[in-house]
């Protein structure tokens, strides 16, 4: 070969080094990897959406969950109004209440009705100033039948058929319910009864089922078959039937009486969880060599099972919270939730039940709050799993 192809490098220059990756914690990975996971983070902002919606929403709010308004019952949060001046706009309910608004669906006032024709299908209304007659006998007299429109109204010798527009309802833009209260507020602090059961229950069940998983797997033989048979006993009871009769037992309808309903069964599941992790981790070296170190069987299961177990754990946690939010939802729809005035988001289902066909938006924003609150804890936790999966390093 020709030598004075090759180049021969100084050993005493020191070339340049490779670059290395820098190192990352587990949760430095772990978020690294969720951040990779679109839905998850879908997810994550669709529940701290719902967190703000719930705990800083009535915040801005002028009104209460129980704050009512007789004359504005009912109102949809969108509204066909009728132009009868230059600045006189009124909105007619499915209840026949006459509803002034501005032009821009600003509701102003209540018109009273002065005066009632039940023959020729006429109501008269007034403000104390101007009066307005409904005609209401389109497509009931049998002179009016067959008509494109199903009422009428007439202002100062002319009649109106036609709405001027459709407006947004800026004061109530859910709507309101039977006795006026704005459905908005309503939902907001059912977000907040329904997030804190949820959330206090899955902490309380996060307690009891690792501390008594752990217990139970660590301890092993007669230990374990006795503790988990019990966990196989409250496992037969269908959840829902034995929360329901908790429930009944306490009799008091409160939030705190939800709590413990919850909380005194959800964490069978926890500590199945957890039992089967420890069982794979305690037999692995770290832990015979903390045994032969002298350590505590507490000090063992708080600082080196438990943390090794905390990924699983994490997931089936938020996985548990919508679970709680859907069976607390369940409960109060079925009339052992929160007592009125309060109102959680199965309250809310349950009252708009009476008015569907007429009022569907009543149920149609409860329903969406627990679906949308729902998803975004599965999405987000289907993205831990993944984030959290020690075999998805690599990824």
């Amino acid at each position: 070969m020709d030598a004075s192809k090759f180049i021969v490098v100084d050993k005493t220059k020191t070339t340049e080094s490779e670059p290395v990756r820098p190192s990352l914690t587990y949760w430095q990975d772990a978020w690294r990897r969720l951040k990779k996971h679109k839905p998850a983070i879908i997810g994550l902002i669709g529940v701290i959406f719902i967190i703000l919606f719930g705990f800083v929403g009535p915040l801005f709010s002028s009104v209460s969950y129980s704050d009512q308004n007789i004359d504005f019952a009912n109102l949809p949060p969108n509204m066909k109004i009728y132009q009868l001046d230059q600045e006189f706009y009124v909105f007619l309910t499915q209840d026949y209440k006459l509803i002034e608004v501005s032009a821009k669906g600003v509701v102003q006032q209540k018109l009273e009705r002065i005066n009632t024709d039940p023959v020729k299908k006429l109501y008269t209304y007034s403000d104390g100033n101007r009066e307005v007659i409904l005609d209401f006998s389109y497509n009931l007299l049998s002179g009016k039948m067959d008509s494109p429109f199903d009422y009428s109204f007439t202002y100062k010798g002319t009649e109106y058929t036609e709405p001027a527009k459709s407006v947004l309802n800026r004061v109530y833009p859910f709507g309101t319910d039977i006795v006026g209260r704005s459905l908005l507020v309503r939902v907001m602090y059912g977000a907040r009864i329904s997030l804190t059961v949820a959330f206090v229950a899955s902490m309380v069940n996060l307690l009891i089922g690792v501390f008594y998983g752990s217990i139970a797997a660590y301890e092993g033989g007669r230990t374990d078959i006795i503790m988990m048979r019990f966990v196989d006993l409250l496992n037969s009871i269908p959840l829902i039937l034995y929360v329901i009769l908790i429930m009944v037992v306490f009799g008091n309808r409160g939030l705190m009486t939800m709590i413990i309903a919850l909380g005194s069964v959800y964490w069978v599941v926890m500590a199945r969880l957890v039992r089967g992790q420890v069982l794979s981790l305690k037999e692995q070296e770290f832990v015979l060599a903390a045994k032969a170190l002298g350590v505590s069987r507490n000090r063992i299961i708080s600082r080196h099972l438990i943390p090794n177990a905390i990924g699983p754990i994490i997931v089936s946690m938020t996985m548990m919270i919508p679970s709680a939010v859907f069976t607390e939802s369940f409960i109060s729809f079925i009339g052992l939730g929160v007592s009125a005035p309060m109102a959680s988001w199965g309250t809310l289902a349950n009252d708009a039940l009476s008015g569907l066909m007429s009022y569907p938006y009543q149920l149609f924003f409860p329903a969406l709050a627990i679906a949308v609150t729902m998803l975004s804890f599965n999405m987000l936790g289907d993205g831990l799993r993944d984030a959290l999966d020690p075999r998805l390093r690599k990824g």
